[in-house]
């Protein structure tokens, strides 16, 4: 498949500034704020995801020749962190996600995708990796706010089991925007499993024929 999710690294994070910036242009987290989840929040876990169509060809344009080890796809990246990373694989991160757990509930704290890739199925696969991650951790909930306009996003997580629960009031600083707040019901019932693993096949199926199309 085009996409993979890979454990995001210290060395990601110029190009996720980058992608907060046009993601959230009027409410951003500063780098430093980043730097601190991966360093020092033993409970944070945040995701990339590649476009490995991007990677090959800067890669080519640049002629690196130097041999590296691969990085293997979610959930099979819990590598350690590489110490640097080229222009081509700064570049062929097109999004990112993370959450909290706390106790057996996993808060998602951000999605976002660049702007050159929505409408792709990307934040559903940043979505469908953080619930994978959730069974990894333990989770039994998934828990997320969200912008009371922001109608894209409610549906996505309406088709995750999401429900509105209650309303944060002024949540968002940027315009005092009120948020929902949106739980799951309990992830672990074989209710809920079945429902995301035929989500999580049909999406997987969609972005592999869109692969085929694009190569």
């Amino acid at each position: 498949m085009r996409y993979v999710i890979e454990r995001m690294t210290m060395a990601d994070l110029p190009r996720i500034t980058e992608i907060e910036k046009l993601a959230y242009p009027t409410s951003q987290w500063p780098t430093s704020a980043y730097r601190r989840e991966l360093q020092d929040n033993n409970w944070a876990h945040y995701i990339v995801v590649r476009d490995t169509v991007i990677a090959q060809r800067l890669q080519a344009q640049e002629g690196d020749l130097t041999q590296t080890a691969p990085r293997r796809a979610f959930p099979f990246a819990f590598l350690q962190p590489r110490p640097q990373a080229s222009e081509a694989q700064l570049q062929s991160i097109v999004g990112y996600a993370g959450l909290w757990l706390m106790v057996d509930e996993a808060h998602v704290t951000t999605i976002a995708t660049h702007p050159s890739v929505r409408r792709r199925g990307l934040g559903e696969l940043l979505l469908v990796a953080l619930i994978d991650i959730g069974y990894e951790i333990g989770a039994r909930w998934m828990t997320l706010e969200v912008r009371v306009s922001n109608e894209p996003a409610k549906a996505l997580y309406h088709k995750y089991g999401f429900k509105i629960v209650s309303t944060r009031p002024r949540y968002y600083s940027d315009n005092n925007e009120d948020a929902y707040i949106m739980w799951t019901d309990e992830i672990t019932t074989p209710a809920y499993r079945q429902m995301f693993a035929e989500h999580k096949t049909a999406l997987f199926e969609r972005l592999k024929q869109e692969s085929t199309v694009a190569g």
